[in-house]
């Protein structure tokens, strides 16, 4: 049985101070023995404040605070660089607004068991999101098949950010050439797990979209995937992937 206490899960906050009490308990209510890493990119709302205040009730909640606002993909790197130090096994992705549902965490660290990278899929069995207008659900689902046809990467979506890693996993990659933020660090993440061979498997999530806060969704990020599917084909290519 995997020790739950070996594992932490990484939240990227910007303005959330109406989700991270009701999500910290919420995770802990499903696995009471896991670690939660905030990283908050300066939120003007008191976000960061207010983890202090719910550090003070647990050892398991840590926080990195960062000056500014540099987007989804620099968050997760920090992140991923402050688990790696501290030593933990098993490291998850998750949204702070509860489009990621806490109940499928042990989900998660019982798929992990035997294998190195899960991704949560809203895609695997039909088609699993709550909320979302019409446009925005065919844009996502078709910008999956679109990634899955250029780059080949065998799985049904590669733009979730509901994930876990085992710590060998995000070890081999070098974080630092990273350069891509939103949907598209997430597909070169996972295309980059792929080409190096881990184990990869997709469980079904139930994405819901967000109740509290503002979506940090842009244009740019939709462009950036775009392009960065090429360039992870043709780097492959020439075995630079």
């Amino acid at each position: 049985m995997l020790d739950a206490s070996q594992a932490v899960i990484v939240v990227p906050t910007y303005n959330e101070y109406e989700n991270v009490e009701r999500l910290v308990k919420a995770i802990f209510d499903y696995q009471p023995d896991i670690h939660i890493l905030f990283v908050d990119d300066g939120s003007p709302d008191g976000t960061a404040d207010l983890i202090k205040n719910m550090q003070k009730e647990s050892k398991q909640i840590h926080l990195l605070e960062r000056s500014k606002k540099e987007g989804l993909g620099r968050a997760y790197i920090a992140g991923f660089k402050f688990a790696l130090e501290k030593g933990f096994q098993y490291i998850f992705e998750m949204d702070a607004d509860f489009s990621h549902n806490p109940k499928e965490v042990p989900h998660f660290l019982e798929a992990i068991e035997e294998n190195d990278l899960v991704l949560g899929s809203r895609y695997i069995n039909g088609v699993n999101v709550v909320n979302w207008p019409l446009k925005r659900l065919l844009l996502s689902y078709y910008a999956n098949v679109y990634t899955r046809i250029v780059t080949g990467l065998p799985i049904r979506d590669a733009t979730g950010g509901f994930k876990c890693f085992r710590r060998e996993v995000l070890e081999t990659i070098d974080l630092d050439t990273i350069q891509s933020n939103g949907y598209g660090f997430q597909i070169e993440l996972s295309f980059k797990a792929w080409k190096k061979g881990f184990r990869i498997k997709e469980i079904p999530i139930i994405f819901i979209d967000r109740e509290f806060g503002e979506s940090k969704l842009s244009k740019n990020i939709m462009w950036e995937a775009m392009f960065l599917v090429w360039k992870l084909r043709i780097n492959s290519l020439i075995n630079k992937g």
